[in-house]
């Protein structure tokens, strides 16, 4: 059986996050001879958004594929980016208008083709306790059928890649930015077996969930996050329990650390044979 390894990694939080990142990424790769990476890095620019610097670093420090959520467009200036370069992702199921007259910049999915094995990275958003957005899992549907087709005749599909393709099926990771953790399960289970992993982001707080689902895919509820855990998701405590204790909307800013930050995730070793996952453990 011809094994591969993904590594999906919690939502970088502020430049504190990046540098953990930087100093965690390139070992974890090394050491667990990761063949795939992807990042959530929707609140890389200090909690909100991301500039094509937090871009150009993430990718640097070893991420194929950077996933995000609702806070992708904090930053107007990096709207361009999500039109030019295919590795980063919004969320899929915001409204698409039409090829010509697009409603959003950037695209929710891409197909990397990495030493011969192609993989499929799906970004989805929930609509529980967050904006109503267009159906993830009416989403989830077109996507697979616009990147698979017909997943039986896997080398007709990819001839337009010019790479022999040594696996029967793609492998198809999905990032589910979502608030409920209800919905992240009912969309897991939704797509099980269609997809490798399936891991749930925006929480910043890591579950202890994670497991093999009947249909083959792997699951995690949240990923957790990135930077300083010493702190409310990432920001300052402080700030924040002024927030909860006043409802006054105060600015959130980064919490301060003088510590090693914590890089946090989930590794999926992945049948290569059948696209579906062997195991799963969190980083």
């Amino acid at each position: 059986m011809l094994t591969v390894k993904a590594a999906m990694i919690g939502d970088i939080v502020g430049n504190y996050g990046i540098e953990t990142l930087e100093a965690k990424l390139p070992e974890l790769i090394k050491e667990h001879r990761i063949d795939f990476v992807t990042v959530n890095g929707e609140n890389a620019a200090e909690g909100f958004g991301m500039t094509e610097n937090d871009f150009k670093r993430i990718i640097a420090a070893g991420a194929d594929v950077i996933t995000s959520g609702n806070h992708i467009w904090e930053k107007r200036e990096f709207w361009t980016v999500l039109d030019t370069e295919k590795q980063i992702l919004r969320p899929a199921n915001y409204p698409a208008g039409t090829v010509k007259n697009p409603d959003v910049p950037g695209t929710g999915s891409a197909c990397i083709n990495k030493k011969g094995i192609s993989w499929i990275v799906i970004n989805l958003q929930g609509r529980e306790l967050m904006n109503a957005i267009d159906c993830p899992f009416k989403c989830f549907d077109r996507l697979i059928t616009m990147h698979l087709g017909d997943a039986t005749d896997i080398h007709s599909l990819f001839t337009e890649l010019g790479d022999s393709i040594p696996c029967a099926l793609p492998i198809v990771l999905v990032d589910f930015h979502a608030e409920s953790s209800r919905e992240k399960e009912a969309l897991a289970y939704y797509a099980d077996g269609r997809a490798a992993v399936i891991v749930g982001t925006h929480t910043h707080i890591q579950t202890a969930d994670e497991r093999i689902l009947p249909n083959g895919s792997a699951y995690i509820t949240d990923l957790g996050m990135t930077g300083n855990v010493d702190s409310v998701i990432g920001m300052d405590p402080k700030i924040c329990i002024e927030r909860a204790r006043k409802q006054v909307l105060y600015h959130m800013e980064i919490a301060p650390s003088d510590k090693p930050g914590k890089m946090q995730g989930i590794i999926a070793e992945i049948d290569a044979e059948t696209g579906k996952a062997v195991s799963i453990k969190r980083i």
